[in-house]
């Protein structure tokens, strides 16, 4: 399994091993289970997922970001070799063995990082120094001087599906109308605006959750925000694989996901019972004239 080394500057302080099906939280926090002892890591900072045979970091809005290569995500998807900085501290994710992945398919599932005050971005410099040319980059890349206000930045392409590739359909049964079929390998719920799913919710994530097709199924994670996502009446804290016509409640919206469209299943199961009566009808039919005969 894939190892997680925790470096202070080139001191190394220990291995961490990644479990299949499990989370491993990050945070200055006594009940984390990667604990770093500095004041400007968050109690709760980051924490990294198990998600079929791969592993997502994922920033857990924490105050002064989660770097991964040097970029500030809100969650990444982890390959051989990559350096996530947290504080002064860094661990670097090593997969030993493992056949390494060469498209960014699932790279970036979230890119979007709202730097909109100069507190944070003054807090992010100092906590964080020798990483402070990339966060004042990133924030002028995105920023509009004219106006003077942060804009956010454009969110990073995800690959869509092909056609020979299974595709799954969101269905609000509340909260919303309609039906959204799942083009993407990745696509997302959330209040904001570009959400695949766009739901409502004062404690709602901008991107509160995410659904990604794996080779063995669909798999939703909940990213951020403090609504936690309910899959068939319980809370998903980690991962979960999603089964056909299952149940999520986010926020207000109640959802139900499927694998095949809802319209077209609707229309194959009117067109089931109507052969099933008129088969049943011929059968009675039959049975009175055996009985006439």
């Amino acid at each position: 399994m894939p190892t997680l080394t925790l470096k202070l500057k080139e001191k190394v302080l220990g291995d961490y091993q990644l479990q299949e099906k499990s989370t491993l939280a990050i945070g200055r926090g006594p009940k984390n289970d990667i604990v770093i002892s500095e004041p400007s890591v968050s109690v709760r900072h980051a924490k990294i997922d198990s998600v079929g045979d791969r592993f997502v970091l994922i920033d857990l809005q924490s105050k002064n970001g989660t770097f991964a290569n040097e970029n500030m995500v809100a969650s990444h998807w982890l390959k051989h070799g990559d350096a996530i900085s947290i504080g002064n501290h860094q661990l670097v994710y090593i997969q030993y063995g493992a056949e390494q992945v060469v498209d960014d398919d699932l790279d970036k599932l979230d890119t979007t990082v709202m730097l909109d005050t100069s507190l944070h971005r003054n807090m992010m410099i100092k906590s964080n120094p020798t990483k402070s040319i990339n966060v004042v980059r990133f924030w002028e890349k995105g920023s509009d001087r004219k106006a003077g206000r942060w804009q956010t930045p454009a969110p990073m392409p995800v690959p869509t599906l092909d056609d020979t590739q299974a595709k799954g359909f969101i269905t609000y049964l509340s909260g919303g109308f309609g039906s959204v079929k799942l083009k993407r390998k990745i696509s997302t719920i959330g209040k904001h605006p570009s959400s695949d799913v766009v739901v409502k919710g004062f404690f709602v994530g901008q991107t509160a959750i995410t659904i990604t097709q794996h080779s063995e199924g669909f798999y939703m994670t909940h990213i951020n925000g403090l609504a936690k996502p309910k899959l068939n009446g319980l809370t998903a804290k980690q991962p979960t694989m999603i089964d056909d016509l299952s149940i999520i409640k986010i926020g207000s919206a109640r959802l139900q996901f499927s694998l095949e469209d809802p319209k077209e299943r609707e229309e194959r199961e009117e067109h089931e019972e109507r052969e099933e009566r008129e088969e049943h009808e011929e059968r009675e039919e039959r049975e009175e004239r055996e009985e006439l005969d």
